[in-house]
């Protein structure tokens, strides 16, 4: 059981990773400063980083170790999450991408609630 609950993370982990590299191109081609960089060729871990302007930066992390959403603005920590709820947070940014939004109002809402 154990075995195959690791290779099914694995996969997870794998096809989390590709997700954050396609969004990453997306949003390049929209104009924003974006990157997802990994560490070898198996795709088990990446660092995914977004500049949604006036110093507004998502950094999202994905490892075996597990998965973080870090929002910061001017150098600060506005919010950090892990797990499903950083997972979420991703989703709603690839909302907004899917439907052309500025993530400009993106920043206010999550300022507003943070």
């Amino acid at each position: 059981m154990f075995v195959r609950l690791a290779e099914q993370h694995r996969k997870f982990v794998q096809d989390l990773v590709m997700n954050l590299q396609a969004l990453a191109t997306v949003l390049e081609n929209r104009g924003y400063l974006a990157s997802c960089y990994t560490c070898g060729g198996q795709m088990n871990s990446a660092s995914f980083m977004v500049s949604l302007g006036d110093n507004h930066l998502i950094r999202f992390l994905v490892s075996d170790y597990g998965i973080t959403w870090t929002e910061m603005r001017d150098d600060r920590e506005l919010m950090k999450l892990e797990g499903a709820e950083a997972i979420s947070q991703l989703q709603e940014l690839a909302n907004l991408v899917k439907n052309q939004v500025k993530p400009s109002g993106y920043a206010s809402e999550i300022v507003q609630t943070a």
